[in-house]
């Protein structure tokens, strides 16, 4: 590292550079002696002296900074900006990072918004349900606003009863059923056809994994399924609300051809009605 006895041209003291980036003094000290961003030079006087190749390594290094990164990871993440190649590089992976940091927070921002509607909705403090509901939100599972409707018996069932991946599991199938049947109910597919039968043996086979075979949990399902209705219509019904609502009229009028077709008592699985045949 050269000395000089004056600030040469094309350098800047310590404090120069602070102030350009929106740094601190003790920042550039501390990263200098992390190794992380040492000067080009020092002063006779001892001053640390910094070239703009160096501004562009700072950048860098606030860049990973700001997006959470530790500095043994902002470490490891720069790159020797020699050549024109190395400067796209670094630049392109400042780019990604940041993307993939916006993509983040616009979840977020959303998942937020979506807890602050449902909180409006409950009109009440109830912490377990605003935890079920962020869990929810992170899975992506788009019938979070059920939540809500949900009776303490069968949140704790939800809680007690499924990890992270069985839970997942079960809203996928829900999830592609309830598109399923919507399109057979648009199609016209009839309930009580092969395809109607296969479906709702199927979403049956859902529901029977869900509740464990407890049926008392069956008439709560129903209920929240009819309030989950009446909330989109209150809503005014944008065209999800309506595919849905499509949807539940196939699963409803299937299941009901598929448990008279059996000689299923859905409420009674026990009973002699209720054995399959």
């Amino acid at each position: 590292m050269e000395k000089y006895r004056a600030i040469p041209p094309g350098y800047m003291t310590v404090g120069e550079l602070a102030k350009k980036m929106g740094a601190t003094v003790r920042t550039l000290q501390y990263y200098d002696k992390e190794n992380l961003l040492k000067p080009s030079a020092v002063s006779e006087g001892g001053r640390r002296l910094y070239t703009d190749k160096d501004m562009i390594n700072l950048h860098q290094i606030l860049s990973l900074k700001s997006l959470g990164f530790s500095l043994e990871d902002i470490r490891g993440r720069l790159i020797s900006l020699d050549t024109p190649d190395d400067v796209a590089t670094a630049l392109a992976g400042q780019a990604a990072d940041i993307e993939k940091q916006i993509r983040v927070l616009s979840e977020t921002l959303a998942d937020i918004r979506a807890l602050r509607q449902e909180v409006l909705q409950m009109q009440t403090v109830d912490f377990k349900r605003y935890a079920a509901i962020i869990t929810n939100l992170q899975m992506k599972n788009e019938q979070y606003h059920l939540i809500k409707y949900l009776d303490d018996k069968m949140l704790e069932h939800c809680s007690s009863a499924f990890d992270k991946d069985s839970a997942a599991e079960i809203i996928e199938t829900y999830s592609r059923l309830s598109r399923q049947a919507a399109e057979y109910r648009t199609s016209g597919v009839a309930p009580g056809s092969e395809k109607g039968m296969k479906f709702a043996e199927e979403f049956w086979s859902m529901i029977e994994k869900f509740t464990g075979g407890d049926t008392s949990l069956l008439p709560k399902l129903i209920e929240v399924e009819a309030l989950a209705e009446a909330e989109q219509a209150k809503g005014g019904g944008d065209f999800s609300s309506q595919s849905q609502t499509a949807a539940n009229r196939f699963i409803g009028s299937s299941l009901e051809a598929y448990f008279k077709k059996r000689g299923i008592d859905p409420f009674n699985i026990n009973s002699d009605k209720g054995e399959k045949k």
